[in-house]
């Protein structure tokens, strides 16, 4: 059977969600694996880092491919290389199994991302438009969250949320072979895996307005990523392992509900508020980190959760819908590369500061200040610009 027009938009935004779920499934199991394997921050980094070089790669080499070959191919490839990855992840033993998961998991992710977003705008664009912005921060939410209650509560805490989440792939990987496809092939796909950034003329513009807070936004949910679960610990004198995936859940649910209720929103006036929460909230969380108090940690994560959601929101708004069918992809692989590289390499900086340097506290405030130095950069740039005024003045004429 034939999936509708609109089966296959809610199953693609399903393919975004739950590849970014299985993205922050690792998060509150780091903490298992380092009791276990005994490795150091610099460790948990490195395997948080490679995923978002793996993701970079991805898109680098195929995030525009489906501009070329259908959406269908690229989408089935990478939902049954996420099956191949979960099971990895379930057999890991060691680090460097866990390296590999994450490895493929990139390499996975990466290619499906700019065919899925493209995908979903081709069947409707306003619709599209906001699953984009919203299914990576639900996914990103409940991969966090789920994974912790499953590791503290249920058996088999290395395995189980991986085997369910293999279940949940392959079947929609049967999904993306009912799925109809929705551009029409093309030569020039061999040519398309050159890495190389091709920007139509009309997104530099908003790209160059919105990257600042693409960046502090992607940078922030790198740190909880990756060195989240480590501060929560830190500032709750706790070992829970479900704070680490709640801390993960806050900020990205925070950010999904935020795009729900500011999507009719101007673009440039979701990323003034946007940039204004990372702003006001990561120094929330600066002030509890200092005082150790939990409580005002969630709270802070929750308000910089709304400008994560209303940042990268107001991007995709103010960028993708400007790029024509067939480069859509490439945009949204564009995109995607400058979210992933801020993500990966800040974290893996701040995990060298961790232990190399003067500990969690002081790495989470220099990060912290880098975040919202980004964010201000931002918020200027975000702002209307006058109309110069003419004043006229009559002179006298020369005689």
């Amino acid at each position: 059977m034939r999936l509708s027009k609109s089966a296959a938009l809610y199953l693609q935004a399903s393919i975004i969600l739950f590849f970014l779920a299985g993205s922050s499934a690792p998060t509150p199991l780091y903490a298992v694996y380092q009791a276990a394997w005994g490795f150091s921050p610099v460790t948990i980094t490195v395997v948080f880092g490679i995923y978002a070089l793996a993701v970079l790669a991805a898109l680098l080499v195929v995030g525009s491919l489906s501009d070329y070959v259908g959406r269908k191919p690229v989408l089935l490839v990478a939902t049954l290389l996420q099956v191949v990855t979960m099971g990895i992840f379930a057999s890991a033993n060691e680090v460097s199994t866990l390296i590999i998961a994450r490895i493929v998991q990139g390499l996975s992710t990466g290619a499906a991302a700019g065919a899925v977003g493209a995908g979903m705008l081709d069947i409707d664009r306003d619709k599209g438009t906001l699953a984009n912005a919203v299914a990576p921060m639900l996914g990103t939410a409940t991969g966090g969250i789920a994974s912790g209650l499953m590791v503290q509560y249920l058996p088999a805490p290395t395995q189980l949320v991986y085997l369910v989440l293999g279940v949940i792939f392959a079947l929609q990987a049967l999904g993306v072979t009912r799925m109809p496809e929705t551009v029409s092939r093309r030569p020039g796909a061999l040519a398309a895996l050159r890495p190389r950034f091709r920007l139509p003329a009309a997104v530099r513009a908003p790209l160059l307005i919105g990257a600042p807070a693409l960046i502090a936004a992607w940078a922030l949910a790198g740190f909880y990523g990756s060195l989240g679960p480590t501060l929560v610990r830190h500032v709750a004198a706790s070992s829970s392992v479900v704070l680490g995936g709640l801390a993960v859940f806050v900020l990205a649910g925070s950010g999904a509900i935020t795009v729900l209720f500011t999507r009719a929103r101007p673009a440039t006036a979701v990323l003034r508020f946007g940039t204004a929460a990372l702003i006001a909230g990561v120094g929330t969380s600066l002030l509890a980190v200092e005082n150790a108090s939990i409580g005002l940690f969630f709270v802070g994560t929750a308000i910089a959760g709304a400008g994560f959601g209303s940042g990268f929101q107001s991007v995709i708004r103010s960028v993708v819908p400007l790029a024509g069918p067939h480069e859509r992809a490439g945009v949204l692989a564009i995109l995607y590369v400058i979210s992933y590289v801020a993500m990966g390499v800040p974290a893996v900086i701040a995990g060298l500061g961790v232990v190399y340097g003067d500990g969690v506290v002081t790495t989470a405030r220099e990060y912290g200040l880098a975040v919202m130095a980004l964010a201000s950069l931002a918020l200027l740039g975000s702002q209307p610009r006058k109309q110069p005024v003419l004043l006229e003045v009559d002179l006298p004429l020369a005689k």
